[in-house]
């Protein structure tokens, strides 16, 4: 079907002030929504209340409230222009929330106001814990043991029913607020309290903790005939019981099995068809027991979400846009891939290249503050690497976090002892994956490292073919003495000229820089297609890496 052209006026709401667990990513969902519907010549208003957004410049969208979000400034939204329908999931938690209270005191329909892009059935089915965990029993789709509490004394009763270690987890909040682990149960009181009066409706989930097992994030676009597509499937490389914001990523998944990434995909799909009536997208969270490959559903978010940005930007497949178009009536096969234009939106990206996202910390801001990574995010940025391999991908990233590393070397003037690596790593900390190829190094075995961390043996192997070749680099000594073939293996695993240079000690990173040049080992660009060149990219971008052929 085409799309609905009773739809003349949008209002897009925003997400507000920067802050953790929701900051640029929507700014650029909310441009991209903008852009989209003003395509099909419809009057687009933005309501957002932080002007230091690309989303409220006079050219993004044809009428800009920076006002706060508020039920008033909705009101006098619609006061003031005759507006359609509203597109509440561009601007995250904040705007969902927003959109939920405006609906409860009536005033969507006062003013016959249209949701689109989501249903207010669907945020509830998604937020309210409670709500979510029915709904998964219902569709016999695996959940931690969990129950919901209301008060003190109830989350007391169901922790001792539960058994620790257990997960608070409060309903209707963003980035984990709130939310903690409880391992003994002198923590248990103020891991109540602290999540009770962080929900807005001053409800918490008492769930199982499954810590140590995998967790998996899929990306998903669902049209009006219920046309499902999975643009990207993500994973953590840290285990569960860190948030996942606060986590090292990697896409396309490197961990799954072929059988349990099927029943992953079979099982998000069934959510997202039964979420509820609406056309547009959804991020589904999925925790996999390394040793069976069970899995349970974690949340469902029916939004544009900060991993949506990311697999749009890991796959060049623009998800807010396309979600922009599905909620205004148009289904998948009818619109043009944007960057082969020649098929339609209605495929599945295939990558042939890796994606590693490491997020950034301003711990030495915040004198005093628990650096330990836990359920509630942490983090205040990201930076995202492509590299044709997991090694380059995560030494690139490493390079990009602007704290000095030069790769995946350490970035610590001290030198550890084994016992104090071994008991650095046992804590998630911001520079654990530092300390992890520290430990690597160090001789401490993966069987070890597996052990304390948790972390999948597959991630550890590629950080034990970093140790070796730095090893291998090192014992050379000098710069001329480096072997043709191994300057080729170090540039292809991510080694930076400046960390090939600190390990034979003899050189400057121009040397190594022009020593190579001379060698024809020279930087490549491959591109980003989001088809493994299956197809001719119209509009693609390119990542750097070490090859020969350049695309």
């Amino acid at each position: 079907m085409p799309r609905d052209t009773s739809i003349k006026s949008v209002l897009i709401i925003g997400s507000g002030p920067i802050i953790i667990g929701q900051a640029c990513e929507f700014d650029y969902s909310g441009s991209q929504a903008a852009r989209s519907l003003r395509e099909e010549g419809i009057k687009t208003i933005l309501i957002n209340s932080n002007p230091a957004t690309i989303m409220t410049d006079p050219i993004v969208a044809d009428k800009v409230y920076l006002r706060p979000l508020t039920v008033e400034s909705i009101e006098t939204i619609l006061e003031e222009n005759e507006v359609d329908a509203v597109l509440p999931t561009m601007g995250g938690q904040t705007a969902l929330n927003l959109a939920k209270e405006v609906d409860e005191l009536g005033i969507w329909e006062k003013y016959k106001v249209r949701l689109i892009g989501v249903d207010i059935k669907a945020i509830d089915k998604a937020e309210d814990r409670e709500l979510f965990r029915n709904w998964m029993i219902e569709l016999g789709i695996p959940v931690a043991t969990a129950k919901t509490a209301n008060s003190l004394l109830e989350g007391k009763d169901y922790a001792q029913q539960i058994g620790l270690p257990i997960v608070i987890r409060p309903s209707f909040t963003l980035g984990g607020t709130g939310g903690g682990f409880v391992m003994h149960k002198e923590e248990l009181d103020i891991a109540l309290e602290r999540g009770l009066s962080a929900s807005p409706i001053h409800e918490v989930l008492v769930e199982q903790a499954v810590l140590g097992w995998k967790e998996f994030e899929l990306e998903l676009l669902r049209d009006q005939n219920n046309n499902v597509v999975i643009i990207c499937t993500v994973e953590n490389l840290d285990p569960m019981g860190i948030h996942t914001g606060d986590s090292i990523t990697v896409a396309p998944a490197m961990t799954l099995s072929d059988t349990a990434f099927q029943l992953m995909r079979d099982t998000a799909i069934r959510m997202m068809r039964d979420l509820g009536n609406f056309a547009g997208g959804c991020n589904v969270q999925f925790a996999l027991n390394p040793e069976t490959e069970e899995i349970i559903a974690i949340e469902i978010n029916p939004r544009v979400s900060r991993s949506s940005a990311l697999a749009s930007k890991a796959t060049g497949y623009p998800i807010a846009k396309i979600a922009t178009k599905l909620a205004i009536g148009y289904t998948l096969d009818e619109l043009k891939n944007p960057i082969i234009q020649t098929t339609s939106a209605f495929f599945e990206p295939a990558l042939d290249y890796v994606i590693v996202k490491m997020p950034r910390w301003n711990f030495d801001k915040f004198k005093g503050a628990d650096d330990t990574l836990g359920l509630q995010m942490k983090s205040v940025g990201e930076v995202m690497a492509i590299g044709r391999t997991f090694p380059e991908a995560l030494q690139k990233a490493c390079q990009s976090l602007e704290n000095n590393a030069t790769g995946l070397s350490h970035i610590s003037t001290a030198r550890m002892r084994p016992e104090e690596i071994l008991e650095s790593i046992k804590r998630p900390q911001w520079d654990r994956i530092f300390r992890i190829k520290e430990a690597l190094a160090a001789g401490i075995s993966i069987k070890t490292i597996r052990e304390i961390t948790q972390i999948d043996r597959w991630f550890l192997y590629q950080i034990q073919d970093i140790v070796t070749l730095e090893n291998q680099i090192a014992a050379c000594r000098h710069l001329d003495k480096i072997p043709e073939e191994m300057m080729w293996e170090a540039k292809k695993m991510g080694f930076s000229d400046e960390q090939i240079a600190e390990l034979v000690k003899d050189c400057t990173a121009d040397e190594v820089y022009e020593h190579r040049k001379k060698l024809g080992i020279k930087r490549v660009y491959k591109m980003v297609d989001t088809c493994s060149a299956e197809f001719e990219a119209k509009t693609p971008y390119f990542y750097s890496t070490f090859e020969k052929e350049m695309e």
